[in-house]
């Protein structure tokens, strides 16, 4: 008698392990889990952690409340200027209504990537390519509105949305940067140009201030030799200045004042016979 009890109590005590090992589920923590009873969904939402369910009638589904991260195939359109352009995006989104998410889309997942592929066409098509290539904060934004509507009715909220890269034809690359050439030289001759202007006013007013006093010339001539004469490797050629040519000009053409000295006079001694001759007279 003995030994059947404690065979009885050994068997019920493996059905039971077996019915809880059965009927034991672990919920992690990112995860919530929903139970359907008979294929009906039961109210409660299960939290992380170790639950049970009834084995055979109940099977537990769980859903990950995890970011997800979801590349968008690259889309070609046509831009609102008529481009070919090729856009590539990326789809930040969570499930925040888990019986939701399950009950009212067949796959959240494979719903928000149509929905974010037709969405990114829609967005090309009423975008210029300025638009897309420097203004995309407003078309992320726009871009998300589009997303988040239908799939707030999934239990899904979009977090955000990134355009991540926009391809254009090889011509069209080249078009803008011969484009962007242009513009670039244009920008440099108009600064060259003021630059001139700007430094013909100043050596307009310095050409005066040299009028008006001749040595300030010779003195930027004598700096202009100093610095051209730091070159050792070079040839220095002295300009000979015009005013000093100016100068001996007038020099030349002045008259020489006459001169007032007379020459001094001396005495000749008399001849030798002068005086014997006046004695015999």
């Amino acid at each position: 008698m003995v030994e059947e009890l404690v065979v009885a109590g050994v068997a019920l005590v493996s059905a039971g392990a077996v019915y809880a090992a059965a009927a034991a589920r672990v919920v992690k923590q990112y995860e919530r889990g929903l139970v359907f009873r008979l294929g009906k969904l039961r109210p409660e939402v299960r939290g992380p952690g170790l639950t049970l369910i009834l084995p055979g009638v109940d099977r537990l589904r769980k859903v990950n409340m995890q970011i997800v991260t979801m590349p968008v195939p690259g889309q070609e359109g046509i831009t609102r200027d008529n481009v070919t352009v090729r856009v590539d995006a990326v789809v930040y989104f969570k499930v925040t209504s888990p019986a939701e998410a399950v009950v009212r889309v067949e796959d959240y997942r494979f719903a928000v990537s149509q929905m974010a592929q037709t969405s990114l066409r829609s967005i090309i098509g009423k975008s210029d390519l300025d638009d897309l290539l420097s203004d995309r904060e407003k078309l992320n934004q726009g871009l998300e509105l589009m997303i988040d509507s239908p799939a707030v009715e999934w239990g899904v909220t979009i977090d955000r949305v990134e355009i991540k890269d926009v391809s254009l034809p090889e011509t069209m690359k080249r078009s803008m940067a011969r484009q962007a050439e242009a513009d670039r030289e244009r920008r440099a001759r108009i600064i060259n140009a003021d630059a001139e202007l700007q430094a013909s006013k100043k050596l307009a007013e310095a050409a005066k201030e040299m009028s008006e006093q001749p040595a300030a010339l010779q003195l930027r001539l004598l700096q202009t030799v100093v610095a051209v004469a730091a070159e050792k490797n070079s040839t220095l050629v002295l300009p000979f200045p015009v005013e000093l040519l100016r100068f001996l000009e007038r020099a030349q053409q002045q008259p020489l004042p006459p001169t007032t000295s007379t020459p001094p006079t001396t005495s000749t001694p008399p001849p030798p016979g002068a005086e014997s001759g006046s004695g015999q007279d």
